[in-house]
Formats: structure tokens, C-alpha cells, sequence
């Protein structure tokens, strides 16, 4: 008989962690809350004056969905650790390598879709126009995911460590620089009537990248973490 296909080891993968996500919805709403407190916060520091959030806007909100995308990576293997499950997972037959991919397909719908989902929304309190709305989504949908498959490795490295989750944000941020530069550029290119088409090259390339070398990558990691 055989076994399922690899869109089905993704696939059960992902609906197993989304499942398991939603019976914790307050672990689900952390990230979301606090992007939208932090990217709130700056028109009420900064001040009214629309010239200069309109100028800030595109770094604030790379910032903020940055560092939302760390608050949940601790989450990503240390349940399965904790119970045995990830220790089954290596000995499956299945690739780990896909299994990986799964999880971090599951944190994306959790933790960075609804990133993209209200970013608009957050925007006009810039009062970014609606190509700069548009092209902020745009970016997002691009970066969140290369963040999350970036993200992967640094939790998958920290496992069982006592404060991974400090060390996590640590290994991880610089390697996501490029990410905020390429998709806080697009958005402030849309804003000025320039085009955007070259950051958003680079960020569909460094996606593309992370796609085909974060979930090897990551499996590599936990395998010398749980050896």
C-alpha cells in the first residue's frame, strides 16, 4: 500500500500544528496583539504630522512584524520536544525535511498571514496612500514566510536551551536584515512613485532561497540538537 504523497506529509503536517493552535487561541493572538500595540504606538510618540509617518511607516511595520514573528518561534518545536513527538518525528520514514516545511507552512498561517491580513489597516494610521497599502501587503506576503523558514533554524538550534528564547531572536535577527531592507524599500519606492519591481525581486529570491534550503537545513539542526 502506498504511503502518502509529499503534498500529503505537508499537508498533515500542517493541519496537526493548526489544530493544536487552535486550542490554544491566546498562544494564536500574542503575536497579532502585539504587532498592532507596537505599530500603534508610533503616530501616538511621534505626532500628528502626516509627512513624517508617512516616511517611518514602512520601517515601523517590518519592525514590528519582525519581531511578532519571534515572539512564537520558541512554540515551534519545544511542545513536540517536551512530549517525545519530535523524537518520533526523526524516525519516521517521511523526509524530515518535509516535515519541517509543514510546521513552519503552520506557523505562517498563525503567526504571519494575519500579519499580512491587517497591515492596510494599520497603515492609514500613517496615512500612506493606497499604493503604499497595496505594496506593504504585497511585501509582507513575500517576507513573513522567508521569516519563518529563517526563524525555523534558530528554534530548531535552541532546543531545550534555557532562555532559547532570547538566543532565538539573537541568531536569528541578522540574518533577516535583508528581508526588512528589501520590504521596507518596496514599500517606501511605491510611496514615491518609483518602482518597486527590484526589491520585490529580491525578496521572491530570498524566498525562493529559504524554500529550498531552510527545511534541510533546519532538519540538519534538529537532528545535532537531539543527538
Amino acid at each position: 500500500m502506498r504511503g502518502p504523497g509529499l503534498a500529503g506529509i505537508v499537508g498533515g503536517v500542517i493541519v496537526r500544528d493548526l489544530t493544536l493552535a487552535g486550542r490554544r487561541p491566546v498562544d494564536v493572538m500574542t503575536a497579532v496583539i502585539f504587532f498592532v500595540i507596537v505599530v500603534s504606538l508610533f503616530p501616538l510618540a511621534v505626532g500628528p504630522e502626516s509627512r513624517t509617518l508617512a516616511t517611518i511607516a514602512p520601517g515601523v511595520v517590518w519592525v514590528a512584524a519582525l519581531l511578532a514573528s519571534m515572539l512564537s518561534l520558541g512554540r515551534l518545536f519545544n511542545a513536540d520536544y517536551a512530549d517525545g513527538t519530535l523524537e518520533q518525528m526523526l524516525l519516521a520514514p517521511q523526509p524530515l525535511s518535509l516535515i519541517v516545511l509543514g510546521k513552519v507552512a503552520a506557523h505562517w498561517l498563525v503567526a504571519g498571514a494575519p500579519l499580512v491580513l491587517i497591515s492596510p489597516l494599520l497603515g492609514l494610521q500613517f496615512g500612506l496612500p493606497a499604493e503604499g497599502l497595496a505594496m506593504l501587503a504585497l511585501a509582507l506576503l513575500l517576507g513573513t514566510p522567508a521569516l519563518s523558514l529563517v526563524g525555523a533554524l534558530g528554534a530548531a538550534l535552541t532546543i531545550g536551551v534555557r532562555g532559547g528564547g532570547a538566543l532565538v531572536s539573537l541568531l536569528v535577527l541578522p540574518l533577516c536584515v535583508p528581508v526588512l531592507i528589501f520590504g521596507a524599500g518596496a514599500v517606501e519606492a511605491a510611496v514615491s512613485g518609483m518602482d518597486a519591481g527590484a526589491h520585490l525581486s529580491l525578496l521572491g529570491a530570498f524566498l525562493v532561497m529559504a524554500l529550498c534550503f531552510g527545511p534541510w537545513v533546519t532538519a540538519a539542526a534538529l537532528r545535532i540538537a537531539l543527538d
